[in-house]
């Protein structure tokens, strides 16, 4: 039992992306409200980001710009996290945007942010 726990503080950047994602997780399936739900699932991208990172991170070793002559692997990090990271982010802000146009039609529509207001008023327009 004590392994596990060593290892949760040896890791302590992808421990705290888990829990991160948790948070996330839970905002996005526990709240009603579109708001914070676009804000969970940002949390959610921050996790995995902070999760790739750490991943791709490795002590020691320099950013993969060749300065000094040295072209041996190992002395630089992989930059495919890092390239992922950004592109995620770029990705990640591009779905928010359009989550929140798509909140603010709602909100103009239906006049509330609650998810289960907006389907009770739904249901009632179609009868």
């Amino acid at each position: 039992m004590s392994e596990i726990f060593s290892g949760l503080f040896t890791n302590y950047y992808e421990t705290f992306a888990m829990v991160l994602f948790g948070i996330g997780f839970t905002m996005l399936f526990l709240h009603p409200n579109m708001i914070k739900k676009i804000m969970g699932l940002n949390i959610m991208d921050t996790a995995v980001y902070l999760f790739l990172a750490a991943k791709g991170y490795i002590e020691g070793r320099k950013a993969p710009i060749i300065t000094d002559g040295d072209t041996s692997a190992m002395s630089y990090i992989n930059p495919v996290p890092t390239g992922l990271v950004l592109t995620g982010i770029v990705v990640s802000v591009s779905v928010t945007a359009v989550m929140l146009a798509m909140t603010i039609r709602l909100y103009r529509r239906y006049h509330t942010l609650d998810i289960d207001e907006i389907f009770r008023i739904v249901r009632k327009e179609e009868h």
